[in-house]
């Protein structure tokens, strides 16, 4: 999966997590508030991996780069 495809299911389950919650919060679901927290926590994790794809691309993109200059 790419790192924008992570970013935004982690966005997705973030939002939808939350709204979890606050069903929860509203009905006194204790499952429902519990169920919206784990998976506004996937959601942060599936940004996150997002995140250090686009680092560890950018890194590998500077390196080359940084190779490529060497060698002319």
């Amino acid at each position: 999966m790419g790192s924008t495809t992570d970013k935004i299911k982690g966005t997705t389950n973030e939002a939808i997590g939350k709204a979890k919650q606050g069903v929860g919060e509203a009905t006194g679901s204790e499952r429902m508030k519990g169920e919206g927290t784990v998976q506004e926590v996937k959601g942060k994790g599936q940004k996150a991996m997002g995140d250090a794809k686009d680092a560890a691309k950018d890194a590998i993109d500077r390196a080359a780069g940084a190779a490529k200059r060497g060698t002319e």
